[in-house]
């Protein structure tokens, strides 16, 4: 399988648990990292062999800045689910979210939670 990745995608969202973040919303990072077959892309340098990028990040752009989760973890899963339904030509996915600025009196680079998803040989989609 070959790889499509999509780094540092910067969105704002109101995702948390403490009523403070649902209202205020915050940044949050995700990265991409896509498993799928570009042979026939990179032979014929046809966008319509491989999964526009853009489209890409519409859709997870709508799903960072839309209804607010309270883990990240939920989050994440949602990014998965709807790539992976809306592209079938993906094999299997990682969805990392960063949330740089937790609302804790603590200094760091922020929580990750990075997710593994992959369609088995029924089509199913389960955890790596």
């Amino acid at each position: 399988m070959d790889t499509m990745t999509l780094n540092g995608m910067k969105f704002y969202g109101y995702h948390g648990v403490f009523a403070e973040e649902n209202k205020l919303g915050q940044q949050f990072w995700v990265d991409l990292v896509l498993r799928m077959d570009l042979e026939k892309a990179a032979q014929s340098d046809d966008l319509n062999e491989s999964i526009n990028y853009a489209e890409l990040h519409a859709l997870t752009k709508k799903i960072v800045e839309g209804p607010p989760c309270k883990l990240i973890e939920a989050l994440a899963g949602r990014i998965a689910s709807s790539l992976l339904q809306t592209y079938t030509g993906i094999h299997e996915l990682t969805v990392r979210v960063t949330k740089p600025n937790p609302p804790f009196d603590i200094h760091f680079d922020g929580v990750v939670v990075e997710l593994r998803r992959k369609r088995d040989e029924h089509g199913q989609i389960v955890p790596v």
